[in-house]
This record gives C-alpha cells, structure tokens and sequence, in this order.
C-alpha cells in the first residue's frame, strides 16, 4: 500500500504540464466530443488542401462569399415575405473570450520563455539535450512533407501522444530514464575526448 501511494505521488500531472486549461483538457480527451471535431476536422483540411490541390485563400474566400450571399438573399427575402431573418447570434467576442484565450497564450509563451531561460543561463544540460533532439526531429520530418503535411502531423501527434503518455507514464518513463542515461554517457565519453588533447597542448 505504501508503495503504490508512493508511486500515484512520484508521477507527474500530465494534465498540469500542458497548462491545465481547456487544451489539456482537449489534448488528454477528456473533452472527447472537441477532441474528435479537431481530429476529424484536420484530417479533412488535410485532404482538401493537400490531396485535392484546393488553394487554402480560395477556397477560404468562397466559402465566406457563399455564406456571405446566403445570408443576404435570405435576409431579403424574409422582409419581402414576412418571415424571420437568419438565426445569427450576437456576432461579437466577448471581452471574457479575448481574456482566457490571452491567458492561455500567455501561459505557453512563459514556458517556452522559461525553457529558454533554463537553456542559456541556468545552463540545464538535460534539458539543452531534449530540446535539441525535438528540433532536430522536427527538421528531419520536416524534411520530407511540406508545412501543411507537417502541420497536419504535429496536430495528430498532439492528439495523441499526450493521452498515450498519461495512460503508460510509468513505463515510458523508464524508457526514457535508460535512454537518457546512455545519451548522457555518450556524451560525457565525447566531452572528455575532447578536452584530452586540448590539456595535451597546454602542457606542451
């Protein structure tokens, strides 16, 4: 009983390290109805712009002169026959939107602000390795897709990889454990092969 208890207190909140917000909430699926609209709403954008060839400012354009000439249409029609106009909402975003979504970008924004801060002054090894590998990920992969494909893939990736983490978090963790151990061996073997014939010289 003690171990387990020890255990559920060493793992990390998952849902806290994505900022606890509405997008943690979306990237771990517990708001499982937005969650499948994004996924399903990216896959189509995928398809209609990548595989079809649609231009996104076209298509975009005629889309809102389609609504755009609905909406009027109707509207004329609905004083010259006496019936209701279009059932539109209040169009305006309300000051309580514009905060929580400045918050939410706010929050990412010091993260990244504090990873680099922890990179450049604290000088955080570990984390100047993590961060290194993810870009060069990220540049490898971007390699092969254009921007699109790639967005489309760090949309997926989002949607899935954070909900898998949270489910297996202990066995990935040890995973990574080891494979941070072997990294760092490596690198501190080729931090002292380096620094060999520098103090070679030296004494020479």
């Amino acid at each position: 009983m003690a171990t387990s208890g020890a255990e559920s207190t060493s793992r990390r909140s998952v849902h806290r390290s994505l900022g606890g917000g509405a997008v943690a909430d979306v990237l771990l699926w517990r708001r499982r109805n937005v969650a499948v609209a994004a996924a399903v709403g990216s896959t189509a954008m995928w398809v209609l712009f990548e595989l079809t060839g649609y231009n996104f400012l076209s298509v975009m354009a005629n889309a809102f002169l389609l609504l755009v000439c609905i909406l009027f249409f109707w509207a004329k029609s609905a004083s010259l026959l006496n019936r209701p106009l279009p059932p539109l909402p209040n169009l305006e975003v309300s000051d309580a939107f514009v905060e929580k979504a400045a918050k939410e970008a706010n929050q990412w924004v010091n993260r990244v602000l504090g990873i680099a801060h922890d990179i450049a002054i604290k000088r955080d090894r570990n984390l100047f390795l993590r961060v290194i590998l993810v870009l060069w990920l990220v540049s490898y992969v971007g390699s092969f897709f254009n921007f699109l494909t790639l967005l489309y893939i760090g949309t997926m990736f989002s949607l899935v990889v954070p909900a898998m983490y949270d489910k297996h978090q202990d066995k990935v963790d040890e995973k990574v454990v080891l494979a941070h151990r072997q990294l760092s061996r490596h690198l501190d073997s080729f931090v002292t092969r380096t620094e060999q014939p520098r103090k070679e010289k030296k004494t020479e």
